[in-house]
């Protein structure tokens, strides 16, 4: 047997002294100090590049100005008179109503179908990797794309009617956007066919994340798939599905190019919503200034949303914290 020299005993013991628990734990928070300001320093970035415009945006709602008067420095001061105009204009609303009732139904139809094909999908199958590229291709194409294709295909001679009309045995000449009574539920369609994809890949993180021991326990005394699914699956899924009901929602609230590409608001104003008529105020009608007035109302409005969010996501965690730090009935 060797025995270690005089300095290489010293040389341990020096190692020993040096990785101790305090130490350990300082190069841990150090670590995760680092971490918390490399995922901040971008977003403070962020902030600093956009407060000038937040700024100018808001001395644009406080001044009456438009593209056609003097420079915009010169202009009048108004107070809240752009917000009393915002608030007095039935079109802001209507707009805000569609937009809610777009956001709500879009969000409802990608959950329903992305869910349905999360649990076809999370168990592993032969040919899962072609289904699930396949799955994804409708979130994958861009917007202008995803309108021109809708445009040919919705047209009143076009496709889709003719495959309705096969199918049906009738000639069916459906004016899927030329029709206002139900063009914004034209745009809720395609909007649930982009964006499904997206719920089924949280759904399948989730399906996916699941521990397998409820599960096991409650075959072994003997549910059946639809108890496994109701009792023990939606409760742990409770998080992730408000996840993606949340997150899908304040996108829809945003949704803007398809709209705009195929109807530009219309016919009429059938699918204005929120960003269609703050385009066209600000960007057709150039009022800037009421433009800006409505863009900071709009804000509010999803900061609201946002904080109601965060909180029930916070509250949807806190149970199931909860769920799985309590004692089982025999360790108590």
């Amino acid at each position: 047997m060797r025995f270690l020299s005089f300095e290489g005993r010293n040389a341990i013991m020096a190692t020993e002294a040096a990785i101790q628990p305090g130490s350990v734990k300082m190069t841990r928070e150090r670590g995760i100090r680092l971490f918390k300001w490399s995922l901040l320093s971008p977003l403070i970035m962020l902030a600093l590049f956009l407060l000038p415009i937040f700024a100018l945006q808001l001395y644009f709602s406080f001044h009456s100005w438009t593209i056609y008067l003097s420079t915009w420095w010169d202009a009048d001061f108004v107070g809240f008179e752009m917000f009393q105009d915002v608030f007095t204009d039935k079109r802001f609303f209507w707009a805000m109503s569609r937009s809610f009732l777009f956001a709500g139904v879009s969000t409802l139809g990608c959950f329903v179908f992305g869910f349905a094909l999360a649990l076809l999908m999370y168990r592993p199958f032969k040919g899962q990797a072609f289904f699930y590229i396949l799955f994804l291709l409708p979130m994958l194409t861009v917007p202008i794309v995803l309108t021109y294709a809708a445009d040919m295909l919705l047209y009143r001679q076009g496709p889709i009617n003719g495959i309705l009309s096969f199918i049906t045995g009738l000639d069916m000449k459906f004016t899927w956007l030329a029709n206002p009574n139900y063009a914004i539920f034209t745009i809720i369609l395609i909007e649930i066919w982009n964006w499904t994809p997206f719920v089924f890949i949280i759904m399948l993180a989730g399906l996916s994340s699941l521990p397998t021991e409820p599960m096991e326990a409650a075959r072994i005394l003997g549910a059946n798939r639809l108890q496994i699914f109701r009792e023990i699956q939606l409760p742990l899924l409770r998080p992730v599905i408000f996840l993606a009901l949340i997150l899908r929602f304040l996108e829809a609230m945003a949704e803007f190019p398809k709209t705009w590409g195929l109807l530009q608001g219309g016919p009429g104003s059938a699918t204005e919503t929120l960003p269609i008529y703050l385009y066209i105020v600000t960007w057709q009608a150039f009022d800037i200034s009421k433009g800006a007035a409505m863009s900071y109302i709009i804000m509010l409005v999803m900061i609201v949303i946002i904080f109601f969010a965060i909180r029930v996501l916070h509250r949807e965690k806190s149970a199931l914290d909860t769920m799985y730090q309590a004692p089982a009935p025999g360790e108590r």
